[in-house]
């Protein structure tokens, strides 16, 4: 009997040792900026933010890690031991929606979540002209971000454009705001204003639109023909003179 015990003792030692990690790990979580679960942070462009993971309940060294989204975040050796802290800024458009985590590195499901909610209004500005001969389409095309979404609205000549039936078509996306006149005539000249309106401020940008006569087009059927009476009248002619030039000769 006392082998059977001599054998036993290396495969009953990794059990107690796992059951003592475990018993570490109870109760052990993070917390990014006071928040023991995943969080949405609202702010602003321009000023900096600091983000600080804390390692709770645990009496060992913890190493965090950091991810921007999928890709993480180098640290420094001096801030990976259980508090760990990371700053973004400037704060930018590009930061909106993204996804900051903070991870145990021993334990990667041990984890505090932050996404950015970056509020700023339409930045919309400029001009453009545009010449557009009668009779064809044009679009005119506003591009602006913003944050919460923004609402748009045209106008002619800075009265609200009236939109008209089966020519005048809106398109719009969360970013994109487009105008489309079909078959543009010479009332359609002037000025038409793109307004992207939020709770955080506005941007404008104004097109020119100049309608040009439409030029000409000789139909193709009509040219070949043409040549075709050219040519047939030349050889028709030498050939009505090819005695006079054999007497010639």
């Amino acid at each position: 009997m006392a082998p059977r015990s001599s054998l036993a003792v290396p495969y009953e030692a990794p059990v107690l040792a796992f059951c003592f990690l475990a018993c570490v790990a109870t109760g052990l979580e993070l917390s990014v900026n006071n928040h023991a679960a995943d969080f949405s942070l609202s702010t602003s462009l321009g000023p900096s933010i600091s983000l600080s993971c804390l390692v709770e309940n645990s009496s060992q060294a913890e190493e965090l890690l950091w991810y921007r989204g999928d890709g993480k975040v180098d640290l420094k050796d001096g801030n990976k031991v259980n508090i760990s802290s990371i700053c973004i800024s400037p704060v930018t458009e590009s930061d909106n929606g993204v996804t900051f985590t903070c991870k145990l590195a021993r334990d990667k499901s041990v984890q505090v979540s932050v996404i950015l909610d970056v509020q700023f209004p339409p930045q919309l500005t400029g001009e453009e002209s545009l010449q557009i001969e009668e009779d064809t389409d044009v679009t005119l095309t506003c591009n602006a971000k913003s944050n919460p979404q923004a609402q748009t609205a045209w106008y002619k000549n800075n009265d609200t454009l009236i939109l008209q039936q089966n020519r005048y078509q809106l398109h719009q996306t969360s970013e994109v705001f487009q105008l489309s006149i079909t078959k543009v005539r010479k009332s359609d000249n002037g000025t038409y204003t793109c307004v992207v309106k939020s709770a955080l401020g506005e941007g404008r940008k104004d097109f020119h639109l100049i309608v040009e006569d439409k030029k000409p087009v000789f139909p193709k059927e009509a040219v070949i023909a043409a040549v075709v009476v050219v040519t047939l009248t030349v050889l028709f002619g030498i050939l009505a003179r090819k005695d006079k030039i054999f007497k010639v000769w």
